[in-house]
């Protein structure tokens, strides 16, 4: 049986520039697979004029290697849009032209295998058995990419909610009823509560916005801020305690997981404009927190429970309608279960990723791609960092740094010094 070098399970946009930047190593044989049929990025969030949150450099390639054939620029070259591009001067691409992208890159590849889903992983002698839907691959090495999973409170167990991830899908249904409450405060629930928003006098439904949040908080993204998306912020994090880390997670969802100041404008200036033609059918709440959810199947109505935190008052909202814009939670695949006793697990029974996103009890064999946000922070779901992370991996597949490695590119200093500061110069 063949021997890959590495084989690489899930194909996002991650596995996806890892797919490109080996593409063209000589001597590195990879092969990349997907249960899809092809790559479709968040289709469920695809809304018309919707851009993605990084520039168009934070592409699958430009980061580790500017010269790839891979890279947007190219993409719009090949596409005849980069001189509409170029005059649209924005640096923020539409999220439906980014998924246009990553298609027209993954279409290049051939080492990616679509319709294959891994059943179970078994170890071989010094590989890996990735038993697969179809057929069995031995490789190496593994780089697991197989992305996060839509978190569904607990309290809602019943009923046809929606969860953002398939919000399109249900748009239709949805605008047919009378009340729609979306609960959650990101990008995510302010895109389609501006999305509803827009139909809102044509369809006759009430709108309400629902988070626990104390305010709709704005993503920051000033300068000094962005220096945390670097080496050296990664290294400070992964040394400190655990304890310490999810503490500064929780701290930090606002940075990553907040709302871009410019949809929050827009979506005051819509409500400001309709509202001179009187009341409009809305409720932002803040607040206040989901803590109970009973959907009336004779009424086709739920119920939600929410508390107010600030306030503790409880108090009830019925609604016909239910989004839940809560995010996504990393997963550990049960395809792992054979070859746990290799793998490195923290307390919380979560991957304990090393710094070089190795989680192998080697630190060589297997690496994961946005399933270390708790040991690397905001990093791990930024699509500006899986370049880098990608040119990390890359050494660890072959054992040489193929792409510059940045060591230092903040100007700030995370941590406190390893030496006292210079005394400071005063006036005498």
């Amino acid at each position: 049986m063949r021997t890959h070098d590495f084989a690489a399970v899930g194909v996002g946009p991650f596995n996806l520039g890892l797919a490109a930047l080996t593409a063209d190593l000589p001597g590195l044989d990879g092969v990349f697979l997907e249960q899809r049929a092809e790559f479709d990025w968040h289709p469920g969030l695809m809304l018309d004029g919707v851009t993605i949150q990084v520039p168009f450099l934070a592409d699958l390639v430009t980061m580790a290697d500017p010269t790839s054939r891979f890279s947007f620029l190219n993409y719009l070259k090949q596409a005849g849009r980069l001189y509409p591009f170029y005059i649209r001067q924005n640096f923020y691409p539409l999220r439906a032209e980014y998924n246009a992208y990553c298609r027209w890159v993954a279409a290049q590849l051939p080492s990616i295998r679509w319709n294959t889903r891994v059943e179970t992983v078994t170890r071989d002698g010094d590989a890996y058995l990735l038993h697969t839907s179809g057929g069995t691959i031995r490789a190496r090495k593994l780089v697991l990419g197989i992305g996060t999973a839509p978190r569904i409170p607990a309290v809602a167990d019943s009923g046809p909610y929606v969860h953002s991830a398939d919000y399109l899908p249900n748009k239709a249904r949805l605008q047919r009823l009378d009340s729609i409450t979306i609960v959650g405060s990101g990008q995510s629930a302010a895109e389609i509560y501006r999305d509803l928003l827009d139909d809102i006098d044509r369809h006759g439904y009430h709108l309400s916005w629902i988070t626990r949040s104390p305010r709709f908080f704005p993503m920051e993204y000033t300068k000094l801020t962005l220096e945390m998306t670097s080496p050296e912020y990664i290294r400070y994090h992964h040394g400190l305690p655990v304890g310490t880390r999810d503490r500064l997670g929780r701290e930090q969802r606002t940075l990553y997981k907040g709302i871009s100041g410019d949809l929050v404008d827009a979506i005051y200036d819509t409500l400001y404009a309709r509202s001179l033609a009187g009341p409009v059918p809305t409720t932002l709440l803040t607040g206040a927190e989901l803590a109970g959810v009973i959907w009336d199947e004779r009424e086709q109505r739920f119920t939600l429970a929410l508390h107010h935190a600030d306030q503790d008052r409880s108090f009830t909202a019925t609604t016909q309608g239910l989004v839940l814009a809560t995010g996504y939670t990393p997963r550990v695949p049960s395809f792992l279960n054979p070859v746990r006793d290799r793998i490195r697990w923290d307390e919380q029974g979560r991957f304990d990723v090393a710094v070089d996103y190795s989680v192998d009890v080697t630190g060589s064999e297997v690496f994961v791609q946005n399933a270390e946000e708790h040991t690397h922070s905001l990093t791990a779901p930024d699509l500006g960092m899986g370049a880098y992370r990608n040119s990390v991996i890359i050494k660890g597949l072959t054992g040489r740094e193929v792409y510059r490695i940045e060591d230092r590119i903040a100007f700030q200093q995370f941590g406190a010094p390893t030496a006292d500061l210079p005394r400071a110069l005063v006036a005498s």
